[in-house]
């Protein structure tokens, strides 16, 4: 295992010890206790995985965040107070892939970085399959391209997360389809679905709100009810 993983918190001894856990699992951890060091990290070193804390000294975590989604599509977990909904929600809607909320387990924290990085090695085990296989779809002004990771709605670009745009990739892939929450988790997540799980839900909700569609009368992401998701 040579996965790198950058994390950032301003907390010594929380940083200390997710890497400890993580060198324990084998990863190569750059840890930093404030933004600025670790924005010069992640210019100048080949990453895997990012866990940052909202709060920091000088650069929050969001902000952090932005930066690497300008160029990057690895995870991102961001760790959050007890309690604050509003931190996760902001973070999850610039880009962040999970979050963890303080206090947590290290074991915990150790398994969510190891899915992460197995549903981002699925992802880009999957893009490089066979270069005959189509790479883009550009539907009524939805332009979305497998090889550059970037999606354009009517010339804009979107900024999604490497989920969104598997989300997104496979409703285009399956266009004309009714796909079920069920299928379209266990193709992206590469895991067995729950019937409690709102995750589909959720990150479809953003994906509408990043191209402003209304879920009443959706343009593009249509909701059968008790069926599943489609673009028509």
């Amino acid at each position: 295992m040579n996965e790198t993983v950058l994390v950032v918190d301003d907390e010594k001894e929380i940083a200390d010890l997710i890497e400890v856990y993580l060198n324990n699992d084998g990863y190569t951890v750059y840890k930093f206790y404030n933004g600025k060091d670790a924005l010069d990290c992640i210019e100048k070193k080949d990453l895997d995985l990012a866990i940052l804390d909202v709060m920091l000294p000088d650069i929050d975590g969001f902000s952090i965040c932005r930066k690497i989604r300008e160029k990057h599509f690895y995870p991102v977990i961001m760790l959050t107070a007890k309690g604050d909904d509003a931190n996760k929600i902001m973070g999850l809607t610039i880009g962040a892939d999970d979050y963890i909320t303080k206090p947590f387990s290290p074991l915990e924290m150790a398994a969510r970085v190891k899915t992460q990085l197995r549903r981002y090695k699925r992802y880009n085990e999957l893009a490089g399959k066979k270069t005959d296989e189509v790479n883009e779809y550009d539907i009524r002004g939805l332009l979305i391209n497998r090889k550059t990771h970037k999606c354009f709605l009517y010339g804009k670009e979107l900024q999604l997360t490497p989920l969104e745009f598997s989300i997104l990739w496979y409703l285009c892939e399956h266009q004309g389809i009714v796909v079920s929450a069920e299928e379209l988790f266990e193709a992206v997540w590469g895991e067995k679905y729950l019937n409690n799980n709102n995750t589909i839900m959720a990150h479809i909700g953003r994906l509408r709100e990043k191209m402003n569609e209304s879920a009443r009368k959706p343009k593009f992401i249509v909701n059968v009810w008790g069926v599943g998701y489609t673009i028509e």
